[in-house]
């Protein structure tokens, strides 16, 4: 896959992006990612999202370990991570509720934390999860700049920011803000209701759709808008010869948005690479559209 600037302002990353987000309960984790890492790369994915709470706290230091052993070249990866959600876990017992934390002491320990981790001295994309009401905007802010003037994070990014969120925090920064962390897919169409999408475009930026595939709803939900979303997917994947999956994929594609696949399982990863060959025709794109809007609750 040919790489691609994630807005105007932003790095050159694969069209695909691969997230961590999904592994809290992956067994063998190691022998797991140093597998899916592979398979990633031979793919043309070279961009991976990790953050300081994913697979229970354990993939920033796995993939860390793969660059100490040579694996791979640090300029061959772009990497992200992020930092905001709190979750209570066992190796944190002083969180007692889940809470979100975008203070400045929290920004600071998790970007030190994930480049240690990582074994790098920099972080290509640094995302700020969801915005805290309560933290201070204004250290907020001034710590994410003089983090990317150190150069320990490149490029500023935010996650599950709603659009006044969004103007908030660009509203307090001096550097530019490259991309938000989305839910997007056929069945979770929120951020084109909501101008989510409007004003990622605005801003010059492709947006980043987790949960491309409804994580498996898509293949398997029986829900109504799942199933008929998927008849409609069956209808279209004969037209295309290709399998449903890549055809929901491509459906992001074609709003501009880069797929961040969280699946272990390696076919499902071919399928959403598949993606990237389909030309998804106008009016195809409108059926999805309609028969998932037609049909959500």
């Amino acid at each position: 896959m040919q790489k691609i600037y994630m807005g105007d302002a932003g790095p050159k990353v694969s069209p695909a992006v691969y997230g961590f987000y999904r592994w809290d309960d992956v067994k063998d984790a190691d022998a797991t990612l140093k597998k899916i890492f592979h398979l990633c790369m031979e793919l043309g994915i070279n961009t991976f999202e990790h953050g300081d709470s994913h697979g229970s706290e354990r993939c920033e230091s796995l993939f860390g370990e793969l660059l100490k052993e040579g694996a791979f070249k640090r300029e061959e990866v772009v990497l992200f991570s992020k930092c905001g959600l709190r979750l209570p876990h066992a190796q944190n017992p002083d969180i007692r509720v889940k809470h979100y934390d975008t203070s400045s002491a929290h920004i600071i320990a998790s970007v030190e934390r994930s480049l240690k981790n990582l074994k790098t001295d920099y972080i290509d994309i640094f995302l700020l999860d969801r915005l805290d009401p309560i933290s201070n905007l204004e250290e907020t802010a001034l710590t994410l700049d003089r983090l990317k003037e150190s150069g320990k994070i490149k490029n500023i990014g935010v996650a599950n920011f709603s659009v006044f969120q969004h103007q908030l925090l660009t509203s307090y920064l001096t550097k530019p803000i490259v991309t938000n962390h989305i839910e997007l897919n056929l069945l979770n169409m929120q951020a084109l209701d909501n101008g989510q999408i409007d004003y990622i475009k605005q801003r010059y930026m492709r947006p980043l759709a987790y949960a491309p595939l409804a994580e498996g709803r898509i293949a398997a939900g029986m829900d109504v808008q799942a199933v008929k979303v998927r008849e409609k997917l069956e209808e279209l994947s004969a037209k295309y010869n290709v399998h449903i999956e890549s055809l929901a994929v491509a459906w992001l594609v074609k709003l501009g948005a880069l797929p961040l696949i969280g699946t272990t399982n390696e076919q499902r990863i071919k399928n959403a690479v598949n993606a990237f060959t389909i030309e998804l025709d106008h009016q195809d794109w409108y059926e999805l559209y309609n028969v998932s809007v037609e049909n959500r609750a």
